[in-house]
């Protein structure tokens, strides 16, 4: 099984449990919700969402038992959603306002010293992924996206597209259906 295959289960693994803890942490007011099981990357919407959509975009890499747990998942986490729509959109839009300011510093980090940062880039990049994840769930009603978030990301795209070497893919190559680079071009090179 590869690296990007294993990676993958464990992301479903993650996800049954952020679905548990959905309705929980939507009634609190943590960002980072730390989850039950300690080892687990706390819980968000964005983090759900990105796991969420590699693994709804890969279903030829999960069995039919493994498709049946993302199923239950995302019946749960929509469950959790059920008249939360507010609450969800506000807690979105506080995410992404704290992933715009990770991404930024990062861009920063690199701007100042690339040699440095540039090696952490495959695993930096995890949050403009979850910065797309978000932009593209709440473009969909009845959530509506501030559209001031929307400018504050095409800046930062264009700071790094003006440092962009294009290239492979970042990511295990196993994923890349799930990512298209017409869209996801900062997963497909490093910056200079």
């Amino acid at each position: 099984m590869s690296e990007g295959h294993v990676k993958l289960i464990h992301d479903l693994d993650v996800l049954g449990e952020m679905a548990a803890e959905m309705d929980e942490y939507l009634m609190s007011d943590v960002l980072f919700w730390p989850m039950v099981k300690g080892d687990r990357p706390r819980l968000t919407i964005g983090g759900y969402l990105l796991r969420q959509h590699r693994l709804t975009l890969l279903p030829g890499l999960l069995d039919a038992g493994q498709q049946e747990r993302l199923r239950l998942a995302t019946g749960r986490f929509h469950q959790a959603l059920h008249e939360k729509v507010v609450r969800f959109e506000e807690r979105a839009h506080k995410e992404l306002h704290a992933r715009i300011r990770q991404w930024g510093e990062y861009l920063r980090d690199l701007r100042s010293d690339v040699r440095a940062h540039a090696g952490y880039y495959a695993s930096s990049v995890e949050t403009r992924a979850i910065i797309a994840t978000l932009l593209d769930f709440l473009a969909v009603p009845p959530y509506r996206l501030d559209p001031q978030v929307a400018k504050e990301v095409a800046a930062l795209d264009a700071n790094l597209r003006g440092r962009w070497q294009p290239g492979d893919f970042v990511w295990p190559p196993e994923w890349q259906p799930a990512y298209p680079k017409e869209t996801y071009w900062w997963l497909y090179g490093q910056p200079r």
